[in-house]
């Protein structure tokens, strides 16, 4: 397509992870691939140095682009204002710009009933999630103004749904769509567009929670009417890709469900 390159992109929780088959098996990593095929300058951050330093030197070898990765985690009683700037100070250093911002970081206690939820379990989904969001959104407007740049942030139809045993991570979920929102509204004269996606992908993650919490997957997860769950690339990351092109720039403040037809709502 070619308008990504030279861009700049942050993608935080970026690094790569793999499934049991070998496969590449993370949302965040997905992303970053399909913005190194379009030639975009790559910010990757998440807590685990050993992925971010995977997904670095995959992404470089492969495609030709530059990638800085930086470790980073916002989480209950760190310094989350001075972490997310210093990473947009790294960026702006080292790229001189900031054109998309993609919020894919979040980890939680997912299968854990509200009853039965710990206030550092609550406190680990809304801090990894809501107020990272929050704070790389408001580091990064005024580079994302100058550029007239693009915001995608991650939901899930845990918050859309209800899901058992989701309880902090729909919470947090739905504060991000509704933080997305008002931040469409209000950077629209920026000519900056903000949209949410709610993916449903066979991830790490997702592997993850059905050895661990096997009710709740049982209770939740199911296969698409299309047949299949998603891959982080070509489902998911594609429209990434496509969101932060110049034909979307009418769209904002949108949630788009990317489950292959079952997360269908009013």
């Amino acid at each position: 397509m070619g308008f990504l390159k030279g861009k700049t992109a942050i993608i935080t929780g970026g690094g790569r992870s793999v499934l049991k088959d070998g496969r590449s098996g993370s949302i965040g990593y997905g992303i970053a691939t399909a913005y190194a095929k379009e030639g975009a300058n790559i910010v990757i951050t998440g807590r685990n140095i050993q992925k971010l330093e995977d997904a670095k030197k995959e992404l470089e070898s492969l495609y030709g682009i530059e990638v800085l990765f930086i470790q980073a985690d916002v989480s209950a009683g760190a310094d989350n204002e001075a972490v997310v700037n210093e990473v947009v100070s790294k960026t702006i250093e080292k790229f001189s710009s900031i054109d998309v911002l993609i919020n894919v970081a979040q980890a939680s206690a997912s299968g854990v009933t509200i009853e039965n939820h710990s206030l550092e379990q609550f406190d680990l989904a809304m801090y990894s999630g809501l107020y990272a969001t929050f704070h790389y959104m408001k580091a990064c407007y005024p580079y994302l103004a100058k550029s007239k740049g693009s915001v995608i942030n991650f939901a899930s139809g845990a918050g859309l749904f209800g899901n058992y045993g989701q309880g902090s991570y729909a919470a947090a979920k739905e504060g991000i769509r509704g933080l997305s929102r008002v931040a469409a509204t209000e950077w629209a004269k920026d000519g900056v567009n903000v949209n949410v996606i709610c993916p449903l992908a066979w991830t790490s993650k997702l592997e993850e929670f059905k050895e661990k919490y096997p009710e709740a997957y049982e209770e939740n997860v199911k296969t698409p009417p299309v047949g299949y769950f998603g891959d982080p690339e070509k489902h998911i990351a594609r429209v990434c890709v496509q969101l932060a092109s110049p034909d979307f720039k009418y769209m904002s403040g949108e949630t788009l469900t990317l489950e292959g037809a079952l997360g269908q709502r009013p």
